[in-house]
């Protein structure tokens, strides 16, 4: 089967080659969870537009890095046709920024962003419990060295 990834841009310009990279990044933390078959819609946006999803969906003020919807709660099914697993919001300009505050390339802080937003399609929660916020940061860390 095929993973595919659409990659959208609103409110913003972006290089070419970021948007290849981040359908690689999101086609290697799936296949790394050996989730196959689906669609994700990733859309680089500005801190404005993110905000307002931010307030609108989560009640939270201001800006935030990714912001992940996932189409369904339960394990991924083994269907024979593709299912779209989600939506995953992303701040360009939150990206760069923090890049610049954690000494890191504007491409690796995405990495970073698209490894999160992908393990919460997947299910996992940060903000649920203590133990599940340390269940996905070890499951981050192990995906960020593997690609």
């Amino acid at each position: 089967m095929a993973i595919k990834v659409n990659v959208e841009r609103e409110h913003i310009t972006m290089p070419k080659d970021l948007a290849a990279f981040c359908k690689k990044i999101i086609a290697a933390v799936l296949q790394g969870q050996e989730v196959d078959n689906v669609v994700v819609t990733l859309i680089i946006t500005n801190d404005e537009a993110i905000a307002h999803i931010n307030k609108t969906y989560r009640k939270k003020k201001g800006p935030t890095d990714v912001i992940s919807f996932a189409y369904r709660e339960a394990p991924m099914p083994h269907v024979t046709t593709k299912e779209h697993l989600g939506d995953i919001f992303i701040s360009l300009e939150t990206a760069r920024r923090q890049a610049i505050e954690y000494g890191v390339t504007l491409k690796e802080e995405l990495k970073r962003l698209l490894v999160h937003g992908v393990l919460h399609l997947l299910g996992y929660d940060h903000e649920q419990s203590l133990y599940k916020k340390r269940k996905m940061q070890k499951k981050e860390e192990e995906i960020m060295q593997k690609i």
